[in-house]
């Protein structure tokens, strides 16, 4: 469970708030100004119960029989998410996984901004990608100060990873978004996420096996 002044809000829910977040600004793109919660859980495969009790969690949004406001909705749930801010990202690890996160244009239109981008590969060092330069790695700590870097993004090999994360606590990064295939140990007060790709394709060959002859 979270704490938070709503109370202790589970982990379920607030996984379950970036997926509103996406589909309301889906519906508000194709003009809709009301939703109701029937419809917002058939899009995300979630029931209309369990979308109203996510929401009730952190106050009161919409009305019974009328729905959603889209607009007002999205910036409540941008709030609690806090993307009503912007928050200074920086990715450790240039290679293919790297470049391509470095060019992800969704960054921005969610509030982060890429401040930064860093690897050892001295023909990497210097390269201009998506308006940034790659620095050398030697300039984590230094850049991590002086640009006020938030969050780190981890895109390097495994044997590099806790050592890439230890230096980035030390900086002062709150958040870490690792995506190297081995788990991380951080302080109880830096938030990490961890994306293993091999366990989403494993999980989905899994599933196949079972189903495809």
């Amino acid at each position: 469970m979270l704490n938070s002044k709503h109370g202790s809000i589970s982990r379920a829910t607030v996984d379950r708030l970036p997926l509103y977040f996406r589909t309301l600004r889906l519906i508000r793109s194709e003009g809709s100004e009301i939703v109701s919660s029937e419809e917002l859980g058939r899009r995300i495969g979630v029931t209309p119960e369990q979308i109203r009790k996510d929401l009730a969690s952190f106050g009161a949004f919409g009305k019974k029989g009328v729905g959603y406001h889209v607009a007002e909705l999205v910036n409540n749930i941008s709030q609690i998410l806090g993307l009503d801010r912007k928050w200074n990202i920086a990715i450790i690890g240039v290679g293919h996984l790297g470049w391509a996160l470095a060019n992800y244009r969704n960054f921005a239109s969610l509030g982060f901004h890429l401040a930064a981008l860093f690897d050892q590969n001295p023909a990497i060092v210097g390269q201009l990608i998506n308006g940034v330069d790659v620095l050398s790695v030697a300039d984590l700590e230094t850049t991590i100060t002086s640009r006020n870097i938030q969050i780190g993004v981890i895109a390097v090999p495994a044997g590099e990873a806790q050592a890439v994360a230890d230096r980035l606590v030390a900086a002062g990064v709150h958040g870490i978004w690792n995506f190297a295939p081995v788990r991380i140990r951080v302080p109880d007060d830096v938030q990490i996420v961890s994306e293993d790709l091999s366990v989403g394709l494993s999980t989905l060959s899994y599933h196949l096996r079972r189903q495809v002859p």
